[in-house]
């Protein structure tokens, strides 16, 4: 951590880096100010310029794993169930990145749970997600792909399954390889579009 004193972002970053070290090596169970001066290799002095208490440290990871959820990248697909597909096969934890924000995402879940505030905003974070998939499942029902029924119920349905589907590969990954995600998933598509 030698860079000039007035490098502040710069140092920033290598804090934001260390954070991200720590939940996905420990989760958030993990992240204590303490683990993240030893990824640093650095004093817990230093953290509290930055984080003077834990829960900044959490809102701190917290926002870092929204700005790298928006900032990875997506599958693209026409419209229609191709869309559905895409928008699910992003979720899951196919690569090894996408492994660790999922698991840095499940092990958030328990602190979302303990905060009011936060709970609700993680509510509202799953509800926009189902807000999307549901846009796309009434194009696809539009375009004949998808049955009709109602979207809203058929997103919360869709999330619910790959949700479980992310829990389960995360805990078990030798039964749940990629391939094997993709697979459950193709097949539920293909249950839904009956």
């Amino acid at each position: 951590m030698s860079r000039p004193k007035g490098d502040h972002e710069a140092r920033r970053r290598e804090v934001s880096e260390a954070v991200w070290r720590v939940l996905a090596a420990h989760g958030f169970g993990g992240l204590t100010m303490r683990a993240v001066a030893a990824e640093l290799g650095a004093t817990t002095g230093l953290l509290t310029h930055y984080f003077p208490a834990k829960r900044d440290l959490v809102a701190h990871a917290l926002a870092l794993l929204d700005e790298r959820t928006a900032a990875r990248p997506r599958r693209s697909a026409e419209q229609g169930i191709a869309a559905v597909r895409a928008a699910l096969l992003d979720i899951l934890p196919l690569t090894a990145e996408a492994t660790a924000g999922n698991r840095i995402w499940v092990s958030s879940w328990d602190t979302a749970l303990a905060d009011p505030a936060l709970g609700a905003d993680y509510a509202g974070k799953y509800g926009r997600s189902r807000e999307r998939l549901a846009e796309l499942i009434a194009t696809a029902q539009e375009r004949g792909e998808l049955p009709r029924g109602d979207p809203a119920r058929l997103a919360a349905g869709a999330q619910s399954f790959v949700l479980g589907l992310v829990v389960q590969a995360l805990f078990n990954p030798d039964t749940f390889p990629p391939e094997t995600q993709v697979e459950l998933l193709d097949a539920y598509l293909d249950s839904l579009a009956r």
